[in-house]
């Protein structure tokens, strides 16, 4: 009988590329399955040698009894194996030894399916130290792989934990810890793998998928993580439709509470990228801007929802708003103009701006907004990020870059929002 003395590791390997590993499908797409040969090491890491390992040998006092274990392994006399395995391990001298017993133990327990002690043979070959980070991390990224097909989410998150641990810039290792977690019910602990996954794929030439985008934004929305905000901004950044604008701005909302100014503000900027989707969108849009007396925006933006056929005038929940909004008085361009004149305090003239931005006169808008800015009841980045909108909607760039920028504090995240939408303008 031979004993394995190979340098290649296609065994080891190819017993972690099985079929239910090409076969986990969720809305977080699929595993990557492990090639069946090492790699070449890259410059700068492990030599050559060490990724596809040296050759192995035993030692000669433990020749026979590992000899007797690949013979109990080959011809599947799985009855007897543990009997063989405790005989080899008990004269077991050299790391060769055990990593040649664990090699053999790995086959076996491909064989029979058992996840469990594919785990443990992996983590006695990793401690015989004779293949390198490299390879070591892709086979405990196979073993994950095989946790998660069998929806063991703690025992595949255990995996990936040390997969990424050997390879920390593997986006896909690092993706499929953050599913493993998430599914785990850790969403917490999910999000930060779920950013290095972004992170990596970003820093090797690669756009993440939406799906990574989408999972590392539930994560950390349902986690109430600080990173929920800028996550769900780098998902429209790179994947901008109705659907991404809608939920960043709502979990924005969710998670900060905003003021009805910044509210109206954040609806104005879903109304300019057409994510008003849903009649509570329209609500919320309407009922903020006739708080502040703004009819004229209110009445526009209530006759754009029933024109998209969004809004069911009739309804029992916007009847009443469609006969009240009819009652209320609306200010014409000579009104605005005079009121102008009469103005006394700076939030007016911010507010005679905004029914002129209402009525899509974004240069009139501006000029108001340049008058309020510099007044004492005017917050600075109030006045800064209403000059962005406006210079935003004349097609400035730089002017609207500029203005965003500047804003700081609380009003901050919501200048970065509309300098995404700055940004995504041709």
């Amino acid at each position: 009988m031979k004993l394995i003395t190979t340098t290649a590791l296609g065994l080891v390997a190819a017993v972690l590329t099985t079929p239910a590993a090409a076969q986990y499908e969720n809305s977080y797409s699929q595993p990557r399955q492990q090639q069946p040969q090492a790699q070449a090491g890259s410059a700068g890491q492990q030599s050559s040698a060490q990724q596809a390992a040296p050759a192995v040998k035993p030692s000669a006092k433990a020749a026979k009894a590992i000899i007797d274990l690949q013979t109990a392994v080959n011809n599947k006399d799985y009855a007897n194996l543990p009997a063989k395995v405790a005989a080899a391990q008990a004269v077991a001298t050299t790391n060769e030894d055990r990593y040649l017993i664990a090699r053999l133990q790995l086959g076996a327990a491909v064989a029979n399916g058992d996840t469990t002690a594919m785990s443990s043979a992996l983590d006695a070959i990793a401690a015989s130290g004779l293949l390198g980070s490299a390879k070591m991390g892709e086979l405990y990224a196979g073993l994950g792989g095989s946790f998660l097909n069998k929806k063991q989410y703690a025992q595949a998150a255990a995996s990936y934990q040390k997969a990424v641990a050997l390879n920390p810039a593997d986006p896909e290792a690092q993706r499929l810890l953050g599913v493993s977690l998430f599914e785990a019910g850790q969403k917490a602990a999910a999000v930060g793998p779920l950013q290095k996954a972004i992170a990596a794929a970003a820093a090797a030439g690669q756009k993440p998928s939406e799906d990574v985008y989408r999972l590392a934004v539930q994560a950390a929305f349902d986690s109430r993580s600080a990173a929920a905000t800028e996550l769900a901004r780098q998902w429209l950044a790179a994947y901008p439709s109705p659907d991404s604008w809608r939920n960043s701005v709502a979990i924005y909302r969710n998670i900060n509470q905003p003021d009805v100014e910044s509210t109206l503000d954040l609806m104005r900027l879903l109304q300019a990228v057409g994510a008003l989707q849903q009649p509570s969108d329209y609500a919320i849009y309407i009922a903020d801007a006739a708080e502040q007396s703004n009819y004229n925006e209110a009445q526009a933006v209530l006759d754009a929802g029933i024109a998209a056929k969004v809004i069911d005038p009739s309804s029992a929940d916007f009847r009443s708003m469609v006969a009240g909004m009819r009652a209320r008085p609306k200010a014409s361009v000579t009104d605005l103009a005079a009121a102008t004149k009469s103005a006394q305090t700076g939030m007016a003239l911010l507010h005679i701006g905004d029914r002129y931005y209402a009525m899509g006169d974004y240069a009139k808008a501006l000029e108001l907004y340049r008058m309020a800015q510099g007044k004492s009841d005017v917050e600075p980045n109030v006045a800064r990020l209403h000059i962005g909108m406006a210079l935003a909607r004349q097609g400035d760039k730089a002017g609207a870059t500029a203005a965003f920028n500047a804003v700081t504090g609380p009003r901050a995240d919501i200048a970065k929002f509309w300098l995404t939408y700055v940004n995504q303008r041709a």
